[in-house]
C-alpha cells in the first residue's frame, strides 16, 4: 500500500484543501496510537517527534509550523513497517523523488524559521521558494540519485576544500553546461553564491570609513560622508560618469546566533553541546577543559541563574592578523574574529568545522587601537544573546524549544592582539598587564628590559638565594593583584580620543597622562554587562610566546647572528649595572673582545647538537621531519613552524643540550622547558 504523503510539502497551508484533507486523515489514521494519556509523538517542524501533545493539540501544531519533511515512515502513527517500500516523497509542487539528503538540511533551516515565527510573528516561506524548486527538479533527465540543490551543494564544498578560486568555478560551470546540455545547474558562482545565502550560509557587508573612523551601519548607513572625519564612503571612479559606487572598505559580519542554534538542530551536536557539565575532571591538579579552571567556577557562582541552564553556550574569542597572499605583499594584514564554542568537549570544540568566524576585518593595516570601532556589531549582538537570548529548537531534548543565552568568558591571542583587544599598551615602562603600575622596568640600550621575576617563584625555591643574577637575593613577594573596582577606577580617567587614522587627527603621537598608566581606550568588551566580574579576561596562546621563547634561547645557544640575545649592547648593559663581570666586553689593542659565554656552545658542540637534530625520527604525524630545516653547513636551524618548537622545546632541548653545556645551564634549561608543559 502506498500512502501520499505529497500534501506534506505543501507551502501555502492556508488556502490548500488538499492539505487539510491530508492531515485529517493523517490524525484519523495515528488516532489509535496515543498512549494512555492521551498523548503522541508530535511531528511537526518544531518537536521533530521530540515532544508529546494532545492529538487534538497536533492538529493546530502541524498547521502553524509544517510537517517534517524527514519523517519519511510513519512509524509513530500508523504506518505499518512494510509500507515503507511504496512510500515517495513529493516536494511542494509535486515533483517525486527518491528520499534526498538535502530534504533533513531544509528541515532544519525551516524549523529554526518556525521557531522564530512563533515568537515573532508570521513566516515568509517564500523565501524558500527557490531552495525547494533547485531540491525537486532533477540534475538531469532520468537522473534521480541527484537533486540539482544537492548537487551544487556537493560542488561548493569542493570549491571550499580544493580553494578552487571564483573563475575556475565559473569556467567548471560552462564546461558542464557545454558538455551536458540539459544539466539543470546555475550559470555562474555569484548566482550559487546567492542560492546558498537562503540556507543560513551568508554574511553581512558593512562599510567602513577608510580611516577606521566609523561603520556605516544602523543610524549611519544612509551617510555618504563619515561621520566624524567626513571622509566619502566611496572611492573615486576616475574617468567614469556613472555607475556602482564601490566603498573603500567593507567589513564581513556572520551573525553568530543561527550557528550557535544549527548546533542544536541535529541530536548528535544537541548532546555534545552538554559535554561540559559531566566531562569535569575529577582530579583537582589535571585541567582538561575550561570547565576545571577558576573562571568558568567564578563566573558560574556570579551568574547562577545563566549556569542552572547547561545548554547555555560558553564562547572564547581570538583574533590575529594575516597575510592572505603569503609574501606578496608583506605589509597586508587582514584580521579574522573567531568563536570557539566551549560547551563541546576539548577533542572537538577546536576542530575547523566547529569554529565560528564571526568578523573579517578589511585590509591592508592592523585595526590596533580601532579595534573597538570593528567589534561593534559582535558586541551588539553578544549583548543581546546575553539578555534576550535565542528561543532554540533542542533536537536532544524533550521539551523541544528553549530560550538560549551566550556569554564570552575570554580572549586568545598573542601578546600584540591583547593591546587592541584589552585597551592596555604591551610597550612601554608598565607594559605588563598582570604587574600595572607596579611594573618592574628599566631603560637599557635601545629597549625597555623588565626584571624583578624571582618574585614570581615560590618563595622556597633555590633561585630565591642565588647571588648569581646580580648579587643579591630576591625577597620581593608578587606584585598586588588589582580588584576590579580599581581597574574600573583606573579606566575612568581615561580620555576618550577621537578614533580613527585621519591625518588631521592622528598626525601627531599622542602621550599619555600619568593617571591613564598604560590605558590607551576602555575595551568595548566593558560593554558586555558581565565582563567586568570575569577572572580571567584575556588569555595569551602560548603556542605563539613557546616559539618566542625557542627562538631566543636556541638562537643564543647556537650563537645565531639573526636570533641570539647575547648581543654586544647586552653586553654594555652588564657593564652598566655591574653585574656578570666575567661577561664584560675588554679591549685588545685596537679591537673590543667579547668573552666566550659558557651558556653558548663552542662551533664543534654546535655540529654535535645539529647532527642529533638531523637523525631524530618521530611517528608519522607527531611532527614534520626536522633534518630540512638544519643548515647544511650543521650550524643553526631554519624554518621552524610552531609546532616544531613546541617538540623542540618539551622533547628534543633538555635532551639535546645535556652533554653540551654545564650543569648549572642545563638543568635551568630544563626546568624552564618543564614549564611550558
Amino acid at each position: 500500500m502506498t500512502i501520499d504523503k505529497s500534501w506534506t510539502t505543501i507551502r501555502r497551508r492556508g488556502s490548500s484543501n488538499e492539505f487539510w484533507n491530508g492531515l485529517q486523515h493523517f490524525l484519523q489514521m495515528a488516532k489509535p496510537f496515543v498512549n494512555d494519556r492521551g498523548f503522541i509523538k508530535c511531528l511537526c517542524r518544531r518537536c521533530l517527534n521530540n515532544a508529546s501533545h494532545q492529538l487534538e493539540d497536533l492538529e493546530s501544531l502541524i498547521f502553524r509550523n509544517g510537517f517534517m519533511f524527514s519523517y519519511n515512515q510513519w512509524i509513530h502513527h500508523g504506518q505499518p513497517a512494510t509500507a515503507n517500500a511504496g512510500t515517495t516523497v513529493a516536494g511542494p509542487s509535486g515533483g517525486i523523488h527518491e528520499r534526498d539528503e538535502m530534504f533533513d538540511v531544509l528541515d532544519d533551516i525551516i524549523s529554526e524559521d518556525a521557531d522564530d515565527d512563533a515568537v515573532g510573528g508570521p513566516s515568509s516561506n517564500e523565501q524558500y521558494d527557490d531552495l525547494f524548486a533547485a531540491l525537486r527538479s532533477e540534475l538531469y533527465p532520468d537522473v534521480s540519485s541527484f537533486s540539482s540543490l544537492n548537487f551544487l551543494v556537493k560542488l561548493m564544498h569542493l570549491k571550499v576544500l580544493n580553494k578552487w578560486t571564483n573563475k575556475s568555478f565559473d569556467e567548471l560551470l560552462k564546461l558542464l553546461k557545454l558538455a551536458f546540455p540539459k544539466i539543470d545547474l546555475v550559470e555562474s558562482h555569484y548566482e550559487a553564491k546567492k542560492l546558498m545565502t537562503k540556507m543560513g550560509l551568508g554574511y553581512s557587508s558593512i562599510h567602513v570609513c577608510k580611516n577606521d573612523c566609523a561603520l556605516f551601519w544602523k543610524e549611519n548607513s544612509l551617510k555618504d560622508t563619515c561621520p566624524v572625519c567626513s571622509e566619502s564612503r566611496w572611492k573615486l571612479q576616475s574617468g567614469k560618469q556613472s555607475g556602482k559606487n564601490v566603498p573603500h572598505k567593507v567589513l564581513r559580519y556572520f551573525p553568530v546566533g543561527p550557528r550557535m542554534k544549527r548546533l542544536f538542530a541535529t541530536s548528535k551536536t544537541a548532546k555534545l553541546m552538554r559535554w561540559y557539565s559531566t566531562g569535569k575532571s575529577k582530579d583537582n591538579d589535571v585541567m582538561r577543559h575550561p570547565i576545571d579552571g577558576k573562571s568558568w567556577q567564578e563566573f558560574d557562582k556570579r551568574h547562577p541563574q545563566f549556569a542552572g541552564d547547561v545548554r547555555n553556550v560558553r564562547l572564547g574569542l581570538a583574533a590575529d592578523g594575516f597575510n592572505p597572499f603569503g609574501n606578496m605583499s608583506l605589509s597586508y594584514s587582514m584580521w579574522p574574529v573567531v568563536l570557539t564554542t566551549y560547551n563541546l568537549p576539548p577533542w572537538i570544540c577546536m576542530k575547523a568545522e566547529y569554529l565560528m568566524l564571526s568578523l573579517l576585518i578589511p585590509a591592508p593595516h592592523s585595526p590596533g587601537k580601532d579595534m573597538v570601532i570593528f567589534l561593534r556589531p559582535l558586541i551588539d549582538e553578544l549583548k543581546e544573546l546575553w539578555v534576550h537570548g535565542l528561543d532554540t529548537r533542542d533536537a536532544a531534548y524533550e521539551n523541544g524549544v528553549f530560550r538560549m543565552r551566550a556569554a564570552l568568558l575570554w580572549t586568545v591571542n598573542d601578546f600584540l592582539a591583547r593591546s587592541s583587544l584589552s585597551g592596555w599598551s604591551g610597550q612601554g615602562y608598565r607594559a605588563c598587564p598582570t604587574c600595572n603600575e607596579d611594573t618592574p622596568s628599566m631603560r637599557v640600550i635601545g629597549k625597555t628590559a623588565y626584571f624583578g621575576h624571582r618574585r614570581f617563584l615560590p618563595t622556597n625555591h633555590h633561585w630565591q638565594s642565588n647571588l648569581q643574577f646580580d648579587g643579591r637575593t630576591e625577597r620581593k613577594r608578587p606584585p598586588r593583584r588589582f580588584s576590579t573596582i580599581a581597574i574600573l577606577e583606573q579606566l575612568c580617567r581615561v580620555k576618550t580620543g577621537i578614533p580613527g587614522k585621519h591625518p588631521n587627527y592622528r598626525g601627531v603621537k599622542q602621550k599619555r597622562g600619568d593617571d591613564e598608566l598604560n590605558w590607551r581606550k576602555k575595551s568595548i568588551f566593558y560593554e558586555l554587562p558581565y565582563w567586568a566580574d570575569i577572572e580571567l579576561k584575556h588569555n595569551l596562546d602560548v603556542m605563539h610566546i613557546e616559539k618566542n621563547v625557542r627562538d631566543s634561547l636556541l638562537g643564543t645557544l647556537l650563537a645565531d647572528p639573526h636570533k641570539s640575545k647575547d648581543t654586544d649592547s647586552a653586553r654594555h648593559d652588564l657593564a652598566k649595572l655591574g653585574i656578570g663581570h666575567e661577561l664584560h666586553l675588554f679591549e685588545d689593542g685596537n679591537k673590543l673582545m667579547k668573552p666566550a659565554a659558557d651558556y653558548t656552545f663552542s662551533k664543534a658542540n654546535r655540529r654535535k647538537f645539529c647532527r642529533f637534530i638531523r637523525s631524530v625520527k618521530f611517528p608519522d604525524g607527531f611532527a614534520s621531519n626536522l633534518s630540512k630545516n638544519v643548515a647544511q653547513n650543521d650550524s643553526r636551524l631554519l624554518g621552524l613552524k610552531s609546532h616544531d618548537c613546541h617538540v623542540m622545546m618539551q622533547r628534543l632541548l633538555p635532551v639535546g643540550c645535556r652533554s653540551l653545556v654545564s650543569k648549572n645551564i642545563w638543568s635551568t634549561i630544563v626546568e624552564l622547558c618543564t614549564f611550558f608543559k
